[in-house]
């Protein structure tokens, strides 16, 4: 049999550790962009010029900011569009909603202050196709197997999250967690077990909110704890030792530790390269 070309393929089977892998931002532009998005739309290629300009400029001047394009197949090429932007840090979450006439007309409207706050969660499956096909393939089949459980608005195919080898990649805002690896089958189960305050630990690529060496300490600690709820542990200290608080007020500690892992391709077609990886000790 020969071996698998499909980048997710490839990292699975060379066993590289899924945990502490989250693209990090504790803020995001999220724009419904119909139809076949560009390969890179990170920086707002694909919206017409006086949107993008207004997107680049929240991006600049908004720390740990990300922007991704939105869009739900089958959704009627005319009428409203929708964006949100996100807060998804640790311990502030906030989701702002904006209707649009268009894409366009995200240049009219306040990213800053304006938009109409929502309590509803977001789930974005990455299908960005033509970025990597892994996305495509695992991303369109997660997001169909959960099309019947979510609601309308809830549930979006997203452009690029970051990490094709993981897919698919699931991310759940505001909460800021980032899943790896989600299979049609066990989707419904991983995605609500997330949207109800809850993490999978084999499927959690790590929060958001956070770098990847405290992502590395996270994981351990909540392995180590048995610990899946989200306000479990909190913060203390990002420095050399990373510190944690339990919700009994009890600190917990690890160090980190940057190595080299497995010999893989980044995406579909790259040549494989040695990936960075992080391991956490817990003291």
């Amino acid at each position: 049999m020969s071996t698998p070309a499909r980048c997710a393929d490839l990292s699975e089977l060379a066993g590289e550790p899924l945990g502490a892998t989250a693209t990090t931002a504790e803020n995001w532009l999220l724009v419904e962009v119909p139809g076949t998005w560009q390969r890179d739309v990170g920086g707002g290629a694909g919206l017409p010029d006086a949107a993008g300009d207004v997107a680049r400029a929240w991006l600049e001047a908004t720390p740990s900011s990300r922007l991704l394009f939105l869009r739900r197949p089958g959704r009627t090429r005319t009428g409203t569009r929708l964006a949100f932007v996100v807060r998804a840090g640790e311990s502030e979450a906030e989701v702002r909603r904006f209707e649009l006439a268009s894409p366009g007309a995200l240049a009219e409207v306040d990213l800053v202050h304006g938009g109409e706050p929502t309590s509803a969660p977001l789930v974005l499956v990455c299908g960005h196709g033509t970025r990597d096909a892994c996305c495509a393939l695992r991303g369109t089949a997660v997001y169909g197997a959960l099309g019947n459980e979510l609601a309308e608005d809830q549930l979006w195919l997203s452009s690029h999250q970051g990490g094709h080898r993981f897919a698919a990649n699931v991310l759940v805002l505001p909460a800021g967690i980032h899943l790896g690896r989600v299979t049609p089958a066990e989707s419904a189960v991983v995605v609500g077990r997330a949207l109800s305050g809850r993490i999978d630990l084999t499927r959690y690529r790590g929060r958001s909110a956070y770098p990847a060496r405290v992502q590395a300490v996270e994981l351990a600690l909540r392995t180590e704890l048995e610990l899946d709820a989200i306000g479990d542990l909190a913060l203390v200290d990002d420095g050399e030792t990373v510190r944690f608080r339990g919700t009994d007020g009890r600190e917990h500690a690890a160090i980190v530790e940057e190595r080299v892992g497995p010999s893989v391709p980044a995406s579909c077609g790259a040549e494989p390269e040695p990936q960075v990886a992080f391991s956490a000790r817990v003291l």
